[in-house]
């Protein structure tokens, strides 16, 4: 699909301007729209390489930025697409964790209640270096505290999102699930090699899986992304297999919808953090109750959206790029109608005032100067 195009918004948004939930809402909602845990990194990130680093010798990168990184990421593209966001982490009690709190809480706007700092312990820290919309990574951090940053008991939520483990299950999930909370899992890559769905002892409790295409095929034993999604139905409600550059898959065992969305054309930048974004746009269509076209559409436009700029949780978008964004591809000559109806469904969702004069620009934070008096 050859939509193009960059949004990007001059200084870190402070609250959404979109509530995509409005007309969901109630006295009696959960407090949270969306809780998660995990490890929070510090996040640096060099820019301008133009080309990977060659052993032996010394590479200048033209920019860096910082930004918190691991499950802020996430927390931070849900809250940025205005979703209440309670995080449950552990911070080091460092210069990088005040940094990483201050950011999120009063940055994004993101709920750290259940949150705690850890005397003594460090910040993780990783090092990404973008290049011909590559990436490289380096991190640094010690075990993380004994005790388990998510509480005993997840607060009420209308959903979650649980980074699954193979061959380790997470109370808090079953626990948010017996409380009605919808649980959205996500998977990395299996280190042992064995691709066991029953490995994935949290994948019953979950109403979506959302693995790429080769960890779908892994786990399925298939050879066709489509066909891994139809058969990961049988072990969740809802399957999504990104495909890359050939956009996302999804089946919904429930209602007998699939859906297949291309992917936007656009000029990739650094990828870290897309798949948050993805997930993050796909959580926030399914609590709105979209249609699964919809939702999908609408996750990879995020998705796309977010590697046009550099770093994780700073490229997430938000309702300003996402309005911009639709305002241009409708400006631009010999678009393909079909293509153009594809995104219709945020018409009503974005409108006049959201979209600042094009092209938009993101201010890139890094840690180190003083704070002015």
């Amino acid at each position: 699909m050859a939509f193009t195009g960059k949004a990007r918004v001059e200084g870190p948004p402070c609250s959404s301007q979109v509530d995509p939930l409005a007309a969901l809402r109630a006295p009696d909602d959960p407090p949270w729209d969306v809780y998660l845990t995990g490890t929070v990194f510090l996040d640096i990130v060099f820019t301008g390489l133009g080309s990977a680093p060659v052993r032996g010798t010394e590479s200048w990168a033209r920019g860096m930025g910082s930004s918190p990184g691991g499950v802020a990421n996430m927390a931070t593209a849900l809250a940025r697409l205005g979703l209440r966001t309670s995080l449950a982490a552990a911070f080091g009690d460092d210069h990088y964790g005040e940094y990483c709190w201050d950011a999120l809480e009063q940055g994004e706007g993101i709920d750290l209640s259940l949150s705690r700092t850890v005397p003594g312990w460090h910040s993780p820290v990783t090092v990404s270096m973008a290049y011909d919309g590559e990436r490289t990574m380096v991190s640094h951090g010690h075990e993380p505290p004994p005790e388990e940053p998510a509480p005993d008991c997840p607060p009420r939520a209308r959903a979650a999102v649980a980074s699954l483990t193979p061959g380790r299950g997470a109370p808090w999930i079953a626990q948010a699930a017996r409380k009605g909370t919808r649980v959205f899992g996500d998977v990395g890559w299996d280190d042992t090699g064995a691709w066991d769905l029953a490995a994935l002892p949290d994948l019953r409790h979950c109403e979506a899986f959302l693995p790429n295409a080769e960890e779908a095929m892994r786990y399925t034993g298939t050879d066709c992304p489509r066909a891994a999604a139809h058969a990961l139905t049988e072990h969740v409600p809802v399957a999504v297999v990104t495909l890359g550059a050939e956009g996302a898959y999804a089946v919904d065992r429930r209602t007998g919808e699939t859906a297949s969305v291309p992917a936007i054309e656009v000029e990739a930048l650094d990828p870290t953090g897309a798949g948050d974004v993805f997930v993050a746009g796909f959580v926030t269509g399914s609590l709105a109750g979209w249609p699964l076209a919809d939702r999908l559409a609408f996750a990879g436009l995020t998705a796309a959206l977010s590697v046009q700029e550099f770093g994780g949780s700073l490229s997430a978008p938000g309702w300003t790029e996402i309005g911009a964004w639709w305002r241009r591809v409708r400006s631009v000559e010999g678009q393909d109608p079909s293509a153009l109806g594809r995104y219709a469904f945020l018409a009503g969702l974005v409108s006049g005032e959201l979209v600042r004069p094009w092209p938009l620009r993101r201010a890139v934070p890094t840690i180190g100067f003083r704070r002015s008096a």
